[in-house]
């Protein structure tokens, strides 16, 4: 029987060389975006295993690409959606402040 992501639900965990069970994380790196891989659960902390192992094979330049540039596109979109918050977020404390004044003014 297989679940979701097309791995069999009866299979045992892998177990890395220090016992612990190996998760399945994704690699986003230029060179293989979206490829998923098997490490141990302390995989990139100091004094580990180190145990790795590929899940998906290796992926096709034209799929590198695509997913690269979707990242890119992703990554920058986010950048321009905080800098609009910024500018938005420092034109109504400019407003709020022009605001206070002419009130002031009309007070006094």
């Amino acid at each position: 029987m297989e679940n979701v992501d097309g791995y069999a639900q009866d299979t045992e965990p892998t177990m890395c060389m220090c016992g612990r069970n190996a998760t399945m994380r994704t690699s986003w790196t230029e060179n293989n975006p979206g490829r998923r891989f098997l490490g141990c659960s302390f995989y990139g902390r100091p004094d580990t295993c180190d145990y790795f192992k590929w899940v998906d094979p290796i992926v096709h330049p034209r799929y590198k690409s695509v997913i690269n540039g979707l990242l890119m596109n992703a990554n920058h979109k986010d950048a321009l959606e905080k800098k609009l918050q910024r500018f938005l977020m420092y034109h109504r404390i400019l407003l709020a402040m022009v605001v206070m004044v002419l009130l002031v003014r009309c007070v006094i």
